[in-house]
């Protein structure tokens, strides 16, 4: 059984879709005086910058990083997608995909679990111009790091996304419910937030958004239905 959950962004902060110049030395992968040195492989493990998932800055930085890797200027994302285990096929489908490895953006982690490709990709999908990840933090792979976790959803947000559709592989206790069905989320219990783990546990930076977020209507019903 695969499910779907579909929310809206529009309370994210986005950053401004004028570009902002990034200095090549930000991101050694880019630098092109180092590509061809005999010593890059040491000045990439040296000069990599590391993200705080935390700070606001760092995730403003990395999200103009992707972009400009992405060699976006005109067009960007308006919807945002998460492909859980098997469901990659669905980033297959995307026209004129710019695809990025996960390994090549500072901060992000690569995926341990089967089914889990690990790259964001860029792409047009139903005539939607959109940003899509082939696999996802878990919790239980980071050391229930919460804000690492959601740390792509907020790079999405900024660069522009309004809209979000995540997918996951789930099994059901209910008889009617078969192999390959699938399922639309409205709502959901989130259990590890009761006990603590959650993103917006620690220092809160507003702009981010509010520390404490309405759930009311979570998954969006005009685009449930």
């Amino acid at each position: 059984m695969s499910t779907l959950s579909i929310k809206n962004l529009n309370n994210c902060h986005n950053i401004e879709n004028k570009s902002t110049k990034i200095l090549p030395f930000n991101d050694i992968i880019q630098h092109k005086t180092f590509k061809s040195s005999p010593f890059s492989f040491i000045r990439k493990k040296c000069f990599r910058r590391k993200i705080n998932p935390n700070n606001y800055n760092d995730l403003i930085w990395l999200s103009k990083r992707i972009i400009s890797i992405a060699g976006i200027k005109n067009d960007f994302p308006q919807i945002g997608i998460i492909c859980g285990s098997g469901l990659n096929n669905l980033a297959d489908r995307m026209e004129k995909p710019i695809i990025i490895p996960f390994d090549k953006l500072p901060g992000f982690p690569l995926p341990s679990v089967i089914g889990h490709k690990g790259n964001v990709i860029f792409g047009w999908l139903g005539g939607k111009y959109c940003i899509c990840l082939q696999g996802r933090f878990h919790p239980y792979e980071h050391n229930m790091d919460m804000a690492l976790c959601t740390m792509p959803v907020r790079l999405m947000a900024m660069m522009g996304v309004k809209t979000l559709i995540a997918s996951n592989a789930a099994g059901g206790v209910n008889p009617d419910l078969n192999i390959g069905d699938l399922m639309i989320l409205k709502d959901h219990i989130f259990m590890p937030g009761l006990i603590g783990f959650s993103p917006l546990v620690g220092l809160n930076d507003p702009r981010f958004g509010n520390r404490f977020v309405s759930m009311q209507n979570a998954y969006d019903q005009k685009l449930r239905s």
